[in-house]
């Protein structure tokens, strides 16, 4: 007989359902109240030192070097705000003002949250409007880039 932990199906984590939480001091502490079809850009990148030592032809010492992160892409949003469009207002006219973001997977449920990207220290680094179209009802972004400073990852539930 199997034991109740061997019984326990875990569900994979989906790349279908999230959202994007962005606060930023002096505006609203949830900025982004923005739906968005996709998602792009959650990465790290650890640059490799490589030490050759004399005489040891056969092998190669490896070191870790500094971290490089990605930009985070959020394509094809709709939205009934303009506070992403004050948040790049204000970092043009304050341009140490940052933000804070996190990236919630969500279960195939649409409501559990599963687990965050948390982004620190951001700057919007592009923001587009859609072509325009008379059948759309919405405020339409096409694209939003933000740079970030560092990236980590929380699971939800411990």
């Amino acid at each position: 007989m199997a034991s109740p932990a061997a019984e326990t199906i875990r569900t994979p984590f989906t790349a279908f359902n999230f959202a994007v939480e962005i606060s930023v001091p002096g505006l609203s502490p949830a900025l982004c109240h923005a739906a968005f079809a996709e998602c792009d850009g959650l990465e790290q990148t650890m640059e490799i030192k490589t030490i050759r030592e004399g005489g040891a032809n056969g092998r190669q010492i490896r070191l870790a070097g500094p971290l490089a992160f990605g930009v985070l892409t959020l394509r094809r949003g709709m939205t009934e705000s303009a506070d992403l469009w004050e948040w790049v207002d204000r970092t043009v006219a304050e341009p140490g003002l940052r933000a804070e973001a996190e990236v919630v997977l969500l279960a195939a449920d649409g409501r559990t949250k599963r687990a965050r990207f948390l982004l620190e220290r951001c700057l919007p680094a592009k923001l587009k409007a859609p072509p325009m179209n008379a059948r759309e009802g919405g405020v339409a972004i096409e694209e939003l880039q933000i740079a970030y400073e560092r990236l980590s990852l929380r699971r939800e539930g411990g």
